[in-house]
């Protein structure tokens, strides 16, 4: 398959971007998910947690046994082969990665069959298209789903924009308004960091859009983020 220059640099930033997402999230797990909780937070606290660990970890009688609509429970375990998956992506594990791909697609439907506004389970399913290298209206829709059903969370939204960033160019008009709304609302409600280094490693025709956004804020919220900016040495 031949990409277009500007569609291939999209494809790039957003593989990378779909996996370091994923590397930084620490989710709210509930007291009958204690156990998956905790092995889930050390996970994404960690770059370098044995993959052996966690396929014990999937493998385990307790994983087998939990129930579809525990959400906490299942979104714990949909990160943790996440992370199989991109381990399998990056060392050319075919067949691995086939296999976990497979089993997030199931998994996530059976989540979202019980819980279909849980936006960061729609917005898994779209990084794990990314990861898939298809990126078309169908994939997009995922995306759009994960902003239709929590448009306005910042905890979302702080992981959401580095996936949904680099692919601004090719989305939808509609689309297009959320993700570029949402870098926004980021340095409004003080996520500056975030929306920084989001700006920082985008490329020049997508700074093009955001700096629009940026004029478009007070001069104290300008200055905020320019000043991080700054500091992280652009």
């Amino acid at each position: 398959m031949i990409l277009r220059p500007t569609f291939q640099g999209c494809l790039t930033l957003a593989l990378g971007a779909a996996g370091l997402v994923w590397g930084f999230f620490i989710l709210p797990i509930s007291e009958a998910s204690d156990d998956f909780g905790y092995f889930e937070s050390q996970l994404l606290q960690s770059e370098n947690f044995d993959p052996n660990i966690l396929a014990r970890k999937l493998a385990s009688s307790a994983a087998q046994v939990v129930n579809d609509c525990d959400t906490h429970a299942q979104t714990a375990l949909l990160l943790t082969e996440m992370r199989l998956a991109r381990v399998a992506l990056l060392t050319g594990g075919v067949e691995e990665f086939d296999k976990r791909a497979q089993s997030l697609d199931i998994r996530s439907k059976r989540v979202l069959g019980c819980a279909p506004r849980q936006s960061l389970i729609w917005l898994l399913r779209f990084s794990l298209e990314v990861m898939h290298g298809r990126l078309d209206q169908q994939s997009l829709s995922l995306l759009a789903m994960s902003y239709e059903t929590s448009p306005n969370e910042a905890w979302i939204s702080i992981r959401r924009i580095i996936v949904a960033l680099p692919l601004v160019l090719i989305a939808s008009g509609p689309l297009r308004d959320k993700i570029l709304s949402e870098f926004q609302s980021l340095i409004r409600d003080g996520f500056v960091d975030v929306a920084a280094r989001s700006y920082r490693a985008a490329s020049e025709p997508v700074r093009s859009l955001l700096q629009t956004q940026i004029e478009q804020l007070t001069r104290p919220q300008q200055k905020a983020f320019s000043e991080v900016l700054q500091k992280l040495g652009s």
